[in-house]
């Protein structure tokens, strides 16, 4: 049988995958990199026009990846944050010079991350890329994984199996690892709009009874709208031309960006919580939305996701630095084991705080103001102006863009993960 044999199998080559191989190149490691869709495609569903907000750990990591001056043109600094709770009185500010710093995080679409990471990848000779390729099975095959390959490609041993492929992630039911699924009942319609004036660096997060509405600055002076309303709303809301679905948004969200007056193309995405129990398995991890898919309120998934993939390639980097294990300084296989259990173990556990601390606060947001018992709302809107009013609150929030818990992966620090 037709096998190629790799130390690292990433299936996924979204943003998280993708971000992960070009974090390896370093080590040497024989890498192989599966992706469903074409690397030039247009339709690949993880670099489309979705934004994405970058917190200012995101950004050290690529920078520390040498691919921020492909990305830092098309990003959009975050300078103040505006929060409020529609119909009632409750609102909180955040500025970034109050806690100094340059921005909160920078507005990305996707379009513009994935062209630089595709050129990127273009250039890695040494990565074995498989697109478009899908796995159809895997199969244990002495201390390796097998993947199986449609489209008639040679099968791909590995010692380690990332899967990166989303939440609906195959690798991750083939290895057996279950995933709690909870749907919030909502769907967010995701657009590009611009309004009488130019955004300012503000980016607003607007609670309302029927789910949140973001309003993200853009680079072009344009916002990035994440409107999140009810399955029958959004599928109304689809239905409207331009003229009235812009009238419909003014009113949910407010003038506080000025009058909407274009809209583009408009998309829409169920929501829901989809995370993992445990993040490791027999030779196999999950990283990204498959191990945590969340709801996009305070834009903190993908900067998740990437964290995973960082303390990933620490660890392989600090595995082929260690010393000969007990098996014989001249047994490679027993030293660049990159799917030992000790490994997976060290992942889960460095990662598990971060995971926990980001997963309860994104969604305890969503039920928080979702909460519509009685009385409720004006305790959770005094909360909020309590907050507005303190300094000590605003500057642990500022934080979380560097990370919620745990230990800060060297690319965030800005420290390469040379072996």
């Amino acid at each position: 049988m037709n096998v190629a044999t790799v130390d690292v199998a990433i299936v996924g080559g979204g943003l998280v995958g993708a971000s992960l191989a070009i974090a390896l190149e370093p080590l040497g490691l024989r890498v192989a990199l599966v992706e469903s869709v074409a690397a030039q495609a247009t339709s690949q569903p993880s670099f489309d026009d979705r934004t994405t907000a970058l917190g200012n750990g995101t950004r050290r990591i690529f920078e520390s990846l040498g691919l921020w001056p492909g990305i830092a043109p098309h990003a959009a600094p975050i300078r103040r944050i505006h929060v409020s709770d529609a119909g009632r009185f409750g609102f909180a500010r955040l500025a970034a010079e109050e806690q100094g710093i340059e921005a909160f995080g920078y507005v990305v679409t996707n379009r513009a991350i994935g062209a630089a990471l595709r050129e990127r990848l273009a250039g890695l000779s040494g990565l074995d890329q498989r697109m478009p390729v899908r796995v159809t099975a895997v199969q244990p095959v002495e201390q390796s994984l097998e993947l199986v390959l449609d489209s008639g490609e040679p099968r791909l041993r590995a010692r380690l199996v990332v899967a990166a492929d989303g939440a609906n992630s195959v690798v991750r039911t083939a290895s057996g690892l279950e995933a709690g699924v909870e749907d919030y009942g909502q769907v967010a319609i995701v657009a590009h709009l611009r309004a009488s004036q130019p955004g300012d660096g503000t980016a607003f997060e607007r609670f309302t009874p029927h789910g949140p509405i973001a309003v993200l600055p853009l680079r072009d002076g344009g916002f990035g709208v994440i409107w999140t309303l009810t399955p029958a709303a959004a599928e109304r809301a689809l239905a409207l031309d331009d003229a009235a679905y812009l009238e419909e948004l003014q009113q949910a969200f407010g003038w506080r960006a000025g009058r909407f007056v274009h809209v583009g193309q408009r998309s829409a995405y169920p929501l829901r919580l989809t995370r993992a129990a445990q993040t490791t398995a027999a030779r196999t991890v999950l990283i990204g939305n498959a191990a945590q898919a969340l709801h996009p309120v305070a834009g903190q998934g993908f900067n998740l996701g990437l964290r995973d993939a960082a303390t990933l390639a620490e660890l392989l980097a600090e595995k082929l630095a260690g010393p000969p294990t007990a098996r014989g300084a001249d047994d490679e296989a027993a030293r660049f084991d990159c799917g030992a259990a000790e490994l997976l173990a060290e992942f889960a556990r460095r990662r598990q705080a971060d995971r926990d601390g980001v997963t309860r606060f994104t969604d305890g947001l969503v039920k928080l103001f979702g909460d519509e018992r009685p009385g409720f709302g004006a305790l959770r809107d005094l909360g909020l102006l309590l907050f507005d009013l303190s300094p000590t609150a605003k500057s642990a929030l500022s934080r979380i863009s560097w990370g919620f818990a745990g230990r800060t992966p060297r690319l965030a620090r800005g420290v390469g993960v040379q072996p």
